[in-house]
Parts: C-alpha cells; sequence; structure tokens
C-alpha cells in the first residue's frame, strides 16, 4: 500500500523529532574559567600582568563562548538561558574592550563602580529565577550577586581590602560554576543523575 504522507508532512515530524543540546554547560564552563582566573588577580593570589590572560579569556570563552550559548538558549525556548549568557557574554566583553582600550588611571573610582555595580543588580534579579530551577544555579547566583557587589564596593571606595574579598567569593562562584557545568555535562552524557543539581 502507498504511503499518503506527503514531503511536507515528513518534513513536520522530522522537525518535531529534532532535539537540541543543551548549551548550559558551555556558558557555565565560559564563565568559570574567565571569572576564576580573573578573581585570582582581584584576590591578590597573582599579579597584575595575568590580566592580559583574562582578556584573552574574555574575549573568547567568557564573551564569545557565552553569547553563542545564550543564542542556543533562544532555539530551545529558554529565556532564564538567554538573558543569563548573553548578559554574562557581554559583560566579559565589555570588561575586554575598556581593559584594552578605554582604562586609564585618570578614570574616576565610579567608572568601574557603576559597571559592576549595574551587572549586581542584573544579577540579583535573576537570582530570583534561579529559586525556581535548582540548588546549583542557585548558589552560583547569590555568590556572584556578593562577588559584584564587593568589588563594586571596593572600586567605589579603593578599599583593596574589599575587592581582595570579592575577589576571593569569585573564587568560590567560579567553584560552583564549574561545578554545576561539570554536573550537567555529565547528568546528560550518562543520561541519569551522577552529580546532583538539586532541582526545586
Amino acid at each position: 500500500m502507498a504511503s499518503t504522507e506527503t514531503p511536507a508532512s515528513v518534513g513536520d515530524r522530522a522537525a518535531v523529532d529534532v532535539t537540541y543540546a543543551d548549551p548550559g554547560p558551555l556558558g557555565l564552563a565560559g564563565f568559570a574559567a574567565t571569572t576564576m582566573v580573573l578573581s585570582f588577580v582581584n584576590a591578590g593570589i597573582v599579579g597584575d600582568g595575568v590580566v592580559n590572560g583574562v582578556i584573552a579569556l574574555a574575549l573568547f570563552y567568557g564573551g564569545l563562548g557565552q553569547i553563542i550559548a545564550g543564542l542556543l538558549e533562544y532555539r530551545r525556548g529558554n529565556t532564564f538561558g538567554v538573558t543569563a549568557f548573553c548578559t554574562y557574554g557581554g559583560f566579559w566583553l565589555a570588561y575586554a574592550f575598556y581593559a584594552w582600550f578605554l582604562a586609564k588611571p585618570s578614570d574616576p573610582p565610579a567608572t568601574v563602580g557603576l559597571f559592576l555595580l549595574m551587572f549586581a543588580i542584573v544579577t540579583a534579579f535573576l537570582t530570583i529565577s534561579t529559586l525556581r530551577l535548582n540548588g546549583a544555579l542557585l548558589v552560583v547566583f547569590v555568590l556572584l550577586t556578593l562577588t559584584y557587589l564587593l568589588l563594586s564596593i571596593g572600586a567605589f571606595s579603593g578599599a583593596a581590602g574589599i575587592t581582595k574579598v570579592g575577589g576571593v567569593v569569585g573564587i568560590i562562584t567560579a567553584i560552583a560554576a564549574f561545578y554545576t557545568s561539570a554536573a550537567v555535562v555529565t547528568n546528560a552524557t550518562w543520561k541519569r543523575p551522577v552529580l546532583p543539581i538539586f532541582p526545586f
């Protein structure tokens, strides 16, 4: 018996059957790696010369990598993923552009302070959404909000001690993001929960 399916109906069925990989681990890993290196600088563990390495990471892994992850989240219909990854991809690209081309010793403290404060605000309202997602992301976003706030206060006040504390919290944030990235990609690969993300 001849099939009654038309080419159009076969195409529609194929489109329905398509599945998309989760770009979250890519975005989280890019964020974590770049945050970790910059946080080592902010914490005073390594010298300022390492910033050149941060700029390279910020351009391609933390910046471009997260923008790509955000656009892929758009294709999956994930509003939170689009907003978060494109926001932090934009943050790293803006940071690299400022550090490379615009920063001057004469810049007032409010230049960096306001820059960081704006991302603290965005991170704070994104944190509310993580309360419907999972515990691993909630930890990342709470810590990231604290990191931005501490670094912003340190920049406004010129207090190196507060900036160092922000750097330490940033390192912890990066570790939490690395774990979340590893958990999502590991669980997807093994097709079962191997590393818990504590869903709500």
